[in-house]
């Protein structure tokens, strides 16, 4: 193992930006590409949003963002929250599932999350809360397909 971190925070609208920093700041000494920086921005936005809107309906609770980083430069990020948890795992993956009410472009958090990441794996009980695990190989920039110099 290279580094790990750990972060609790509330489960609150604001805090996906802190999220989407954290997880830059800790992948930046790996000097990733930006495509790679963007896609797993973009992953832990979809996970910290899905706990907060998804596990706490009500509001209140907090949001666990957990990485680790391997000698392979393997990225492993886990979102765990206490909240509601999922009845069905598999129908809340299926592209516009959602449970919000109002929400016009619920339903495509784990299929952008899959989209962005090598593994997306969720275990959730109800009532007792969710962890999303995402990983990613962060390919050096010279073997990045798209990171090519001209």
């Amino acid at each position: 193992m290279k580094n790990e971190m750990r972060i609790d925070f509330p489960a609150s609208p604001k805090n996906e930006a802190l999220a989407r920093m954290v997880i830059s700041a800790f992948v930046l000494p790996l000097n990733p590409t930006i495509e790679q920086l963007a896609d797993v921005k973009t992953a832990v936005s979809e996970a910290v949003t899905n706990a907060i809107v998804h596990g706490y309906p009500e509001g209140g609770g907090s949001v666990r963002l957990k990485a680790v980083l391997y000698e392979d430069d393997t990225l492993l990020v886990d979102i765990c929250d206490t909240g509601i948890g999922i009845e069905d795992v598999e129908r809340a993956r299926t592209p516009f599932f959602t449970t919000a009410e109002s929400d016009e472009r619920s339903g495509m958090g784990f299929t952008v999350m899959e989209s962005f990441m090598d593994s997306v794996s969720v275990k959730s009980k109800p009532g007792q809360g969710t962890t999303v695990r995402l990983t990613k190989r962060l390919q050096a920039p010279e073997t990045y397909p798209s990171a090519r110099r001209a």
